[in-house]
């Protein structure tokens, strides 16, 4: 067992068990939710303890009464801004992680700058873990080993985050015919299965918002789960 001591905010994360009250004065839920706020409004890059103050009406100084520094800040905001993940009966694993595949997606599409904050390090809040946790659940009743439950669950975890990111980066962009620059630069003899792609359709989103490309790729990645879990239940 590690006898590394936890960062002061996961420390403070962990030990707060009680439900947050609505309070006139500044106190830590206060300043996270304001910089929740903030970095959906204006992106990670705009949030800094000065635009924070300016936001509530404060100090500078007053927030590091509650919180050390922007580090802290963003551990807090991490495990804030997880949101609760969706519930799982553990009666039908495909439908639950796809439940928790989809809101997923949600949350990264409503914190978009949760992506870039997220990769600084594993995951040791308790709103980040309570989403692995459930990811886990919805594969308890399977016949996977606890390491292939986790290895399913951080696959879906990995397509969440790396789809959601293309999408949001092409969102940025609207005015870019990506589909038409490849057919001006990728030829079926020098690239021949990624032209047979092009033509195909397959970089074509007629909903401009790449949900049925998600829902695709989560659905194919969902049946290699399934045929790993018909192997452990079967033998």
């Amino acid at each position: 067992m590690s006898n590394q001591p936890l960062p002061r905010a996961l420390q403070i994360l962990w030990q707060d068990t009680t439900p947050s009250r609505r309070s006139s004065g500044l106190n830590r839920q206060r300043i996270v939710a304001a910089a929740v706020e903030l970095a959906d409004a204006e992106g990670l890059a705009a949030l800094s303890m000065a635009r924070l103050a300016e936001r509530l009406g404060c100090g500078t100084m007053s927030l590091y009464r509650h919180i050390a520094n922007k580090d802290e800040l963003l551990t807090f905001m991490l495990s804030a801004a997880a949101d609760p993940p969706p519930r799982t009966n553990g009666t039908d694993w495909t439908a639950a992680l796809t439940d928790w595949a989809v809101a997923l997606w949600d949350v990264y599409h409503r914190h978009r700058w949760l992506l870039q904050a997220a990769s600084a390090g594993p995951p040791l809040d308790p709103g980040q873990l309570a989403w692995l946790d459930a990811g886990l659940a919805a594969l308890a009743r399977t016949g996977l080993a606890e390491r292939d439950k986790l290895a399913a669950v951080m696959a879906v975890l990995h397509f969440v985050r790396g789809a959601a990111a293309l999408a949001l980066d092409v969102g940025q962009a609207e005015t870019v015919d990506y589909p038409g620059l490849l057919r001006r630069v990728v030829t079926a003899d020098r690239f021949p299965a990624l032209a047979a792609a092009i033509e195909g359709g397959a970089f074509t989103d007629a909903q401009g918002d790449h949900v049925d490309d998600f829902r695709s790729g989560l659905a194919l990645l969902l049946e290699g789960i399934a045929a790993k879990i018909a192997v452990a239940e079967h033998g």
